[in-house]
């Protein structure tokens, strides 16, 4: 019964709490603990299947092993028209998903989270956002690369679009038979197409 004062008095003196509250305290904290580890899985546990073991030791055969997703290369498309471009919106699953930025076309499959079906930013997969960037803005009418009558913020807010796109995405290919002015109000000649 001595170690048991002892801890006691140990618990008391140091923490300043009686030993009631220690140790409720104590086990509010390992609860708390397990359910917020519990929020936090790691991604490839989502992925597994759970296993049958029915079936597995039935059969004698081990249960199989989950695929990891194929992750595609970016596939270079060169000129495209902004009609061709619109069936790249995540909509087909075996296509890649493709938004043009300043008449400049990038893979965003890595983030269809966002830009796939029902993201956030689905409106803009397809499509020539330039302006809608600078606006930032998810009106449909904002969907194109009429950069004209933009202000300098909002012209330096698409390039800050811009480089971030360049910097983690693929640019695929380029925009080609549009008569809307890029690329600050010209449209280059390479990008006219008659």
């Amino acid at each position: 019964m001595g170690l048991y004062a002892t801890a006691m008095e140990a618990i008391e003196a140091y923490t300043g709490l009686s030993p009631a509250a220690f140790f409720t305290i104590s086990a509010a904290m390992v609860v708390v603990y397990k359910i917020v580890c519990s929020m936090f899985v790691d991604p490839e546990e989502l992925d597994k299947k759970p296993i049958d073991a029915r079936s597995s030791i039935a059969t004698n055969q081990p249960a199989p092993q989950p695929q990891p997703p194929t992750i595609r290369e970016p596939v270079q498309l060169g000129d495209v028209t902004e009609e061709e471009l619109r069936a790249y919106n995540g909509s087909d699953p075996n296509k890649p998903l493709l938004m043009a930025i300043k008449g400049k076309i990038y893979d965003v499959s890595g983030s269809r989270m966002f830009y796939g079906p029902g993201g956030p930013y689905a409106l803009f997969a397809g499509r020539e956002a330039s302006r809608a960037l600078a606006l930032m803005s998810f009106d449909p009418r904002d969907l194109n690369g009429n950069l004209e009558g933009l202000s300098e913020h909002e012209l330096e807010v698409l390039q800050d679009w811009e480089y971030k796109f360049m910097e983690k995405y693929v640019k695929v290919g380029q925009l080609v038979g549009t008569d809307q002015a890029v690329n600050g109000g010209k449209v280059e000649e390479s990008e006219k197409h008659d």
